[in-house]
């Protein structure tokens, strides 16, 4: 334990209560969210499920935007949590899976398994609901978008990033994607790709537009993810012609 940890003052018995009945709200919402789907959220029948008021839960959110914000910031963090213990204890199969390979098929698996949950981050956005701007749901998006990035272009260096071979794009978009500042805009572009790619198919699947496919729908998803590697690879500099 560290000096800093050591210092840091325990939490009151006031506050420990309120972070307790503050966890309690968020996941009973989330139980709300999965019998009746994102839309129907109501401060009113969240405190109904507890047996509280809701003038007493607005003690704890003064608002529906700030449950929705804590609630779809839980959602990314467990997706995050969800892609990066995959990671870092991958399957054991010969050949070893790419990175991002794995971290796209424990995305897929957390999507199938929570579908509303993963439909109040990625589907029809909620009425009237308008995330702060570069607030907790933004940094939590951030985290999980770091390990991607990281799979995706760890090892490599700014300039093969930058040479990229991408297909042709317009000035005014390669200066629209170097105004970001993450990446050299060909890498940005390739993510970009990438992602529609990997997160089309869970978004298919998660609707409920791949039924016809059956149960082997996870290896449909599979050999789209190995494509993708090889692609990413192909394409940046020294990976390949």
């Amino acid at each position: 334990m560290s000096a800093k940890q050591q210092a840091r003052p325990r939490p009151s018995l006031r506050e420990r209560r309120r972070a307790a009945a503050t966890r309690e709200i968020v996941e009973a919402a989330e139980r709300h969210i999965t019998e009746h789907g994102p839309a129907a959220l109501s401060l009113r029948a969240v405190a109904r499920d507890l047996g509280m008021t809701v003038q007493a839960l607005y003690h704890y959110f003064p608002s529906r935007d700030a449950l929705v914000t804590a609630l779809i910031t839980r959602t990314y963090d467990d997706l995050a949590d969800a892609v990066r213990a995959a990671v870092e204890a991958p399957p054991a199969e010969e050949p070893p899976l790419p990175g991002l390979v794995v971290a796209g098929e424990a995305y897929r698996r957390w999507a199938v398994a929570h579908p509303e949950r993963f439909q109040l981050i990625y589907g029809t956005p909620l009425r009237h609901y308008a995330a702060p701007v570069d607030g907790p749901t933004t940094q939590a998006l951030q985290r999980m978008s770091a390990i991607f990035f990281g799979l995706m272009f760890g090892g490599y260096t700014t300039e093969q990033l930058a040479s990229a071979r991408i297909g042709p794009l317009s000035d005014a978009f390669l200066a629209r994607l170097d105004a970001l500042g993450e990446l050299p805009a060909p890498a940005t572009a390739l993510m970009l790709s990438a992602w529609g790619q990997m997160h089309g198919l869970v978004v298919l699947e998660v609707f409920g537009h791949t039924t016809f496919v059956g149960d082997e729908r996870g290896e449909i998803f599979r050999m789209a993810m190995l494509d993708l590697t090889e692609s990413l690879r192909a394409r940046i500099a020294g990976e390949g012609g």
